[in-house]
């Protein structure tokens, strides 16, 4: 592949990241760029893309890919309906096989440009958040404000900046060469991270700091006998405590405790957690009223608000989403749409599970980024429509592409007739 190639090719992976939670529609750009160059080197005989690579090596990653785009027009053509938009997000997995295929020519050197794209993109966020807080007022009310940006909520910018930071530091495994700037700029990029997601207030976003810091354990060898594994949940642990009691962790936590007080007055809707278990019994009765595909992708509003004028919930609640992944889903989708969310999950996670422990410290490497990217996709969306976002169905999507396509250059899968490890 040519030089100046793959110079663009690092440039893009880079900037995916870099760009999410600093520049409108950065991520985006950066994706259709390189689908663009997916589609066009594919009609080269030098580039040819091999479809062969996704059959033979990674079916399962495929499948979970595909599942939803399948899926949806399937559901909207049985029920009768049109609603082309929500095909969007969704769209982005599919559409990132192609880009998959591109990336497992480029040298795995290249690819490790996307370390340094998260270590950005968490310093850029750690950075808008840091000015954001200086310029808002002094009085309480402000002090309790939760920090997002101009085109994203608090809830994905917080969950999305301590993605890229932990990225970031777990990343440094892959540096050989300047080390030492490596260590310094993403350690760096942990904190600002960190920081962001802090100021955000995003309390289901932090339940995935324990497996972050697990993760970031087993993937530079500090976890090898039992002790370890103790030592390692004393610093979550600690860490979680740590955090409580800073004044935004105390400020959630009487939030939460808040919340649950008025639960136990019968002021359900009146909160943010007595709203979600609201939407979560409704999705469930709807779910029951249309088990196998669901009320409809683009239709859980409009029967929230049927459920609402029979006096089943409160108006208050009606939503678009239903404030988590699985009951959004089981409510639109109905049971197939479970198994499509559970193909997505499982598709790239059990490439990452398997070569977690590669001699290849690159592909460890990599594998241990994608599980902490799978593993944050399901703790998020436990409280969170993560994919409603369409830029981060799009880093999502990329991050998964680019990690495996360094596994698929290490396995040796066939792109160039060479044998492939047994499928997952």
């Amino acid at each position: 592949m040519d030089k100046n190639l793959r110079f663009l090719i690092a440039s893009l992976v880079f900037l995916a990241p870099a760009t999410t939670l600093v520049v409108r529609g950065g991520t985006g750009y950066c994706f259709f760029v390189l689908l663009a160059l997916a589609l066009i080197l594919a009609f080269t005989k030098r580039y040819r893309l091999d479809p062969r690579l996704l059959v033979r090596a990674f079916p399962l990653y495929a499948i979970g890919m595909l599942s939803f785009v399948v899926l949806l027009p399937a559901q909207q053509a049985i029920d009768g309906y049109y609603l082309p938009r929500e095909f969007d997000g969704m769209s982005r997995f599919a559409l990132s096989l192609p880009i998959f295929l591109l990336l497992a020519h480029v040298p795995i050197r290249y690819l490790k440009s996307l370390g340094w794209g998260c270590a950005i993109g968490a310093i850029g966020a750690g950075l808008w958040a840091l000015d954001t807080s200086l310029h808002v007022s002094t009085t309480a009310a402000a002090a309790a404000a939760r920090i997002g940006n101009d085109y994203t909520n608090p809830i994905p910018y917080g969950n999305t900046a301590l993605l890229l930071g932990f990225l970031a530091v777990m990343s440094i495994r892959w540096d050989t060469a300047y080390r030492g700037l490596a260590i310094a700029v993403k350690v760096l990029g942990l904190v600002a991270g960190a920081y962001a997601s802090y100021l955000s207030g995003t309390r289901g976003g932090w339940l995935a700091i324990p497996l972050f810091l697990v993760l970031c354990s087993l993937n530079f060898g500090w976890i090898r006998h039992r002790r370890h594994w103790l030592a390692a949940a004393a610093v979550a642990v600690v860490a979680m405590g740590a955090l409580l009691a800073t004044p935004n962790g105390r400020e959630r936590m009487m939030a939460t405790r808040s919340d649950f007080a008025r639960l136990s007055h019968g002021a359900a809707a009146d909160s943010s957690i007595g709203a979600r278990l609201q939407l979560w019994k409704a999705s469930i009765e709807l779910f029951e009223e249309h088990p196998l595909l669901g009320v409809g992708k683009g239709k859980l509003k409009s029967s929230l608000q049927q459920l609402a004028n029979a006096g089943e919930i409160s108006p208050l609640v009606v939503n678009q989403r239903a404030h988590s992944e699985f009951f959004s889903t089981i409510a639109e989708l109905g049971a197939a749409g479970v198994v499509c969310l559970g193909l997505l999950y499982a598709g790239p996670l059990a490439y990452f599970l398997r070569y977690r422990k590669s001699p290849n410290r690159d592909v460890s490497t990599a594998a241990y980024c994608g599980i902490a990217v799978s593993g944050s996709v399901i703790i998020f969306g436990l409280s969170i429509d993560v994919f409603t976002v369409v830029m981060s169905t799009s880093l999502i999507a990329l991050f998964w592409a680019v990690l495996l396509a360094v596994i698929a250059q290490d396995a040796r899968a066939p792109r160039d007739g060479r044998s492939a490890p047994p499928a997952a």
